[in-house]
Protein backbone atom coordinates (compact mmCIF):
# COMPACT_ATOMS: atom_id res chain seq x y z
CA UNK A 1 0.00 0.00 0.00
CA UNK A 2 1.60 3.28 -1.45
CA UNK A 3 1.75 5.50 2.52
CA UNK A 4 2.37 8.85 0.56
CA UNK A 5 0.62 10.42 -1.78
CA UNK A 6 1.17 13.22 -4.18
CA UNK A 7 -0.45 15.85 -2.21
CA UNK A 8 2.01 15.23 0.92
CA UNK A 9 5.02 16.31 -1.37
CA UNK A 10 6.67 19.29 -0.16
CA UNK A 11 9.06 20.99 -2.17
CA UNK A 12 12.66 22.14 -2.67
CA UNK A 13 13.78 25.08 -5.48
CA UNK A 14 15.48 24.76 -8.59
CA UNK A 15 13.64 26.71 -11.34
CA UNK A 16 16.04 26.91 -14.70
CA UNK A 17 14.55 25.81 -17.66
CA UNK A 18 16.76 23.18 -19.53
CA UNK A 19 17.35 26.11 -22.62
CA UNK A 20 18.57 28.41 -19.68
CA UNK A 21 20.81 25.48 -18.34
CA UNK A 22 22.60 24.66 -21.19
CA UNK A 23 22.99 28.01 -22.70
CA UNK A 24 24.91 28.76 -19.23
CA UNK A 25 26.98 26.27 -19.39
CA UNK A 26 27.81 26.06 -23.05
CA UNK A 27 26.28 22.91 -24.15
CA UNK A 28 28.69 20.75 -22.11
CA UNK A 29 26.90 17.48 -20.53
CA UNK A 30 29.82 17.09 -18.35
CA UNK A 31 28.66 19.05 -15.74
CA UNK A 32 25.80 16.94 -15.11
CA UNK A 33 27.50 14.72 -12.53
CA UNK A 34 24.06 13.23 -10.79
CA UNK A 35 20.73 12.64 -11.85
CA UNK A 36 19.58 15.84 -9.71
CA UNK A 37 21.92 18.23 -11.58
CA UNK A 38 19.31 17.73 -14.74
CA UNK A 39 17.39 21.02 -14.93
CA UNK A 40 13.80 21.77 -14.37
CA UNK A 41 11.32 24.04 -16.33
CA UNK A 42 10.91 27.30 -14.96
CA UNK A 43 8.70 27.91 -12.22
CA UNK A 44 9.18 24.21 -10.88
CA UNK A 45 10.29 22.47 -8.00
CA UNK A 46 11.58 19.32 -7.06
CA UNK A 47 9.49 16.88 -4.29
CA UNK A 48 11.17 16.40 -0.87
CA UNK A 49 11.40 12.95 -0.31
CA UNK A 50 12.28 11.30 3.00
CA UNK A 51 15.88 10.44 3.24
CA UNK A 52 15.34 6.67 2.26
CA UNK A 53 13.01 7.49 -0.19
CA UNK A 54 13.68 6.16 -4.20
CA UNK A 55 13.46 9.88 -5.24
CA UNK A 56 16.66 10.56 -3.40
CA UNK A 57 18.47 7.64 -4.21
CA UNK A 58 17.64 8.10 -7.57
CA UNK A 59 18.83 11.75 -7.71
CA UNK A 60 22.50 10.72 -6.51
CA UNK A 61 22.67 8.16 -9.26
CA UNK A 62 26.16 9.62 -11.25
CA UNK A 63 25.69 10.27 -14.82
CA UNK A 64 28.09 9.15 -17.58
CA UNK A 65 29.93 12.18 -19.43
CA UNK A 66 29.69 10.53 -22.55
CA UNK A 67 26.23 10.86 -23.46
CA UNK A 68 25.96 8.03 -26.11
CA UNK A 69 24.14 4.72 -25.27
CA UNK A 70 26.08 1.72 -25.62
CA UNK A 71 24.60 -1.76 -26.09
CA UNK A 72 26.20 -5.18 -23.99
CA UNK A 73 28.56 -5.34 -26.91
CA UNK A 74 30.18 -2.36 -26.28
CA UNK A 75 29.03 -0.93 -29.32
CA UNK A 76 26.61 2.16 -29.94
CA UNK A 77 22.97 1.94 -29.95
CA UNK A 78 21.74 2.85 -33.58
CA UNK A 79 18.65 4.95 -32.36
CA UNK A 80 21.00 7.74 -29.99
CA UNK A 81 17.99 10.40 -30.24
CA UNK A 82 16.12 8.81 -27.43
CA UNK A 83 18.27 9.62 -24.28
CA UNK A 84 18.54 12.75 -22.23
CA UNK A 85 20.99 11.57 -20.41
CA UNK A 86 22.87 8.11 -19.63
CA UNK A 87 23.08 6.32 -16.09
CA UNK A 88 26.43 5.28 -14.78
CA UNK A 89 25.31 2.09 -14.19
CA UNK A 90 26.86 -1.09 -15.69
CA UNK A 91 25.58 -2.89 -18.13
CA UNK A 92 26.98 -6.15 -18.14
CA UNK A 93 28.81 -7.86 -20.77
CA UNK A 94 25.48 -10.66 -21.98
CA UNK A 95 22.01 -9.39 -23.42
CA UNK A 96 20.44 -9.86 -20.63
CA UNK A 97 19.67 -6.00 -18.87
CA UNK A 98 17.06 -5.55 -20.91
CA UNK A 99 13.87 -2.94 -19.96
CA UNK A 100 12.03 -4.63 -17.55
CA UNK A 101 15.50 -6.04 -16.05
CA UNK A 102 16.39 -2.04 -15.89
CA UNK A 103 13.56 -1.53 -13.88
CA UNK A 104 14.24 -4.56 -11.54
CA UNK A 105 18.19 -3.51 -11.16
CA UNK A 106 17.18 -0.08 -10.01
CA UNK A 107 14.77 -1.43 -7.32
CA UNK A 108 17.61 -3.47 -6.19
CA UNK A 109 20.27 -1.26 -6.00
CA UNK A 110 17.83 0.95 -4.21
CA UNK A 111 16.75 -1.41 -1.35
CA UNK A 112 20.41 -2.79 -1.37
CA UNK A 113 21.85 0.78 -0.70
CA UNK A 114 19.61 0.47 2.13
CA UNK A 115 20.25 -2.85 3.65
CA UNK A 116 16.56 -3.68 2.75
CA UNK A 117 17.90 -7.37 1.49
CA UNK A 118 14.84 -9.42 2.51
CA UNK A 119 12.88 -6.79 0.29
CA UNK A 120 14.70 -7.94 -2.69
CA UNK A 121 12.76 -10.18 -4.38
CA UNK A 122 11.52 -10.83 -7.92
CA UNK A 123 9.26 -12.98 -9.63
CA UNK A 124 10.09 -15.77 -12.27
CA UNK A 125 8.24 -16.51 -15.40
CA UNK A 126 7.13 -19.70 -14.38
CA UNK A 127 6.04 -18.13 -10.66
CA UNK A 128 8.80 -18.75 -8.65
CA UNK A 129 10.12 -15.80 -6.12
CA UNK A 130 13.77 -15.68 -6.53
CA UNK A 131 15.08 -13.79 -3.23
CA UNK A 132 18.48 -12.07 -2.83
CA UNK A 133 18.48 -13.51 0.63
CA UNK A 134 18.15 -17.15 -0.52
CA UNK A 135 20.85 -16.12 -3.23
CA UNK A 136 23.07 -14.31 -1.11
CA UNK A 137 23.15 -17.36 1.78
CA UNK A 138 24.49 -19.50 -0.32
CA UNK A 139 21.75 -21.10 -2.48
CA UNK A 140 21.03 -21.34 -5.77
CA UNK A 141 17.91 -22.17 -7.77
CA UNK A 142 17.72 -25.66 -8.73
CA UNK A 143 15.78 -26.02 -12.13
CA UNK A 144 13.62 -29.61 -12.56
CA UNK A 145 11.83 -28.56 -15.83
CA UNK A 146 9.25 -25.87 -15.29
CA UNK A 147 9.81 -26.52 -11.13
CA UNK A 148 12.36 -24.56 -9.43
CA UNK A 149 13.72 -25.08 -5.81
CA UNK A 150 16.42 -23.59 -3.68
CA UNK A 151 19.44 -26.17 -3.10
CA UNK A 152 22.58 -24.94 -0.72
CA UNK A 153 25.59 -24.38 -2.48
CA UNK A 154 28.00 -22.21 -1.60
CA UNK A 155 29.47 -20.14 1.23
CA UNK A 156 27.31 -16.35 2.69
CA UNK A 157 28.02 -13.07 0.77
CA UNK A 158 26.01 -10.19 0.96
CA UNK A 159 28.50 -7.94 -1.21
CA UNK A 160 27.75 -5.97 -4.35
CA UNK A 161 29.35 -9.04 -6.63
CA UNK A 162 27.06 -11.29 -5.01
CA UNK A 163 24.06 -8.84 -5.99
CA UNK A 164 25.19 -8.93 -9.67
CA UNK A 165 24.99 -12.42 -9.78
CA UNK A 166 21.60 -12.74 -8.38
CA UNK A 167 20.42 -10.08 -11.13
CA UNK A 168 21.91 -12.13 -13.92
CA UNK A 169 20.23 -14.75 -12.83
CA UNK A 170 16.90 -13.01 -12.31
CA UNK A 171 17.14 -11.43 -15.89
CA UNK A 172 17.43 -14.95 -17.54
CA UNK A 173 13.94 -16.37 -15.82
CA UNK A 174 11.92 -13.22 -15.21
CA UNK A 175 10.82 -10.25 -17.83
CA UNK A 176 7.95 -8.00 -18.50
CA UNK A 177 5.34 -10.85 -18.10
CA UNK A 178 6.58 -11.67 -14.53
CA UNK A 179 7.23 -8.40 -13.55
CA UNK A 180 3.72 -7.29 -14.48
CA UNK A 181 2.09 -10.28 -12.15
CA UNK A 182 4.32 -9.26 -9.13
CA UNK A 183 3.64 -5.73 -9.41
CA UNK A 184 0.46 -3.84 -8.60
CA UNK A 185 -1.51 -1.09 -10.51
CA UNK A 186 -1.91 2.64 -8.81
CA UNK A 187 -3.87 5.52 -9.45
CA UNK A 188 -1.94 7.80 -12.20
CA UNK A 189 -2.75 10.36 -9.98
CA UNK A 190 -0.80 8.77 -7.06
CA UNK A 191 2.29 8.47 -8.94
CA UNK A 192 5.93 8.59 -6.96
CA UNK A 193 9.40 8.05 -8.42
CA UNK A 194 9.68 4.05 -8.34
CA UNK A 195 6.88 3.12 -9.99
CA UNK A 196 6.97 1.92 -13.50
CA UNK A 197 5.02 2.33 -16.91
CA UNK A 198 4.70 -1.32 -17.47
CA UNK A 199 2.59 -3.09 -20.40
CA UNK A 200 3.57 -6.81 -21.18
CA UNK A 201 2.62 -7.43 -25.31
CA UNK A 202 2.98 -10.40 -27.75
CA UNK A 203 5.95 -11.46 -28.19
CA UNK A 204 7.68 -8.54 -25.54
CA UNK A 205 6.46 -5.50 -23.79
CA UNK A 206 7.99 -2.53 -22.26
CA UNK A 207 8.70 -1.01 -18.57
CA UNK A 208 10.08 2.35 -17.77
CA UNK A 209 11.12 3.81 -14.35
CA UNK A 210 9.47 7.13 -12.81
CA UNK A 211 13.07 8.41 -11.42
CA UNK A 212 12.28 11.78 -9.94
CA UNK A 213 8.96 14.65 -9.39
CA UNK A 214 8.85 18.19 -9.28
CA UNK A 215 5.87 20.45 -8.84
CA UNK A 216 4.65 23.80 -9.97
CA UNK A 217 2.68 25.58 -7.30
CA UNK A 218 1.14 27.98 -9.33
CA UNK A 219 0.12 25.83 -12.09
CA UNK A 220 -0.33 23.06 -10.09
CA UNK A 221 1.52 20.75 -12.55
CA UNK A 222 3.21 17.98 -11.75
CA UNK A 223 6.29 16.21 -13.78
CA UNK A 224 8.27 13.12 -13.70
CA UNK A 225 11.29 11.63 -15.57
CA UNK A 226 11.64 8.12 -17.03
CA UNK A 227 14.03 6.04 -17.53
CA UNK A 228 14.68 2.79 -19.66
CA UNK A 229 16.71 0.30 -20.84
CA UNK A 230 15.90 -1.39 -24.29
CA UNK A 231 16.51 -4.75 -26.67
CA UNK A 232 19.44 -5.18 -26.68
CA UNK A 233 20.45 -4.90 -23.11
CA UNK A 234 21.73 -1.33 -23.14
CA UNK A 235 22.68 1.58 -20.99
CA UNK A 236 19.88 2.95 -18.71
CA UNK A 237 18.97 6.12 -20.00
CA UNK A 238 16.52 9.33 -19.45
CA UNK A 239 14.56 9.68 -21.41
CA UNK A 240 13.80 12.61 -23.78
CA UNK A 241 10.05 13.43 -24.02
CA UNK A 242 9.74 14.03 -27.94
CA UNK A 243 6.19 15.47 -27.76
CA UNK A 244 6.79 18.91 -25.64
CA UNK A 245 10.24 19.94 -26.57
CA UNK A 246 9.76 22.97 -23.90
CA UNK A 247 9.56 20.82 -21.07
CA UNK A 248 11.50 17.65 -21.88
CA UNK A 249 12.90 14.89 -19.84
CA UNK A 250 10.23 16.13 -18.16
CA UNK A 251 6.92 14.81 -18.56
CA UNK A 252 3.39 16.45 -17.43
CA UNK A 253 0.88 14.47 -14.89
CA UNK A 254 -1.57 16.75 -16.51
CA UNK A 255 -0.84 15.72 -19.93
CA UNK A 256 -2.43 13.40 -22.04
CA UNK A 257 -3.80 9.77 -21.03
CA UNK A 258 -1.53 8.96 -23.77
CA UNK A 259 2.22 8.86 -22.52
CA UNK A 260 4.79 9.03 -25.93
CA UNK A 261 8.14 7.68 -24.79
CA UNK A 262 10.44 7.49 -27.74
CA UNK A 263 10.62 4.18 -28.23
CA UNK A 264 7.01 3.05 -26.32
CA UNK A 265 3.90 4.44 -26.24
CA UNK A 266 2.17 3.89 -22.66
CA UNK A 267 -1.13 4.82 -21.24
CA UNK A 268 -1.85 5.76 -17.55
CA UNK A 269 -3.26 2.82 -17.12
CA UNK A 270 -0.32 1.19 -17.06
CA UNK A 271 1.53 2.43 -13.92
CA UNK A 272 2.24 0.39 -11.75
CA UNK A 273 4.32 -0.12 -7.81
CA UNK A 274 6.06 -2.93 -5.98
Amino acid sequence: MKLISLITFLLSSCTQTPSEYFQQHNNTPDIRQKLSDLPLPKGYKRIIAGNNSFAVYARNIQLKSDNTVYLFSGIKKGNQSAQYAVLNIDVGNKDLQQCADAAMRLRAEYLFSQNRYNDIKFQFTNGFLCDFEHYANGYRVKFNGNNCSWIKQTGISYTHATLRKYLDLVYSYAGTKSLYNQMKPVSFSKIEPGDVLLQKREPYGHAVTVMDMAYNPQTKDTIFLLSQSYMPAQDIHILRNQMNDDLSPWYSVNGADIIETPEWTFTKNDLKFF
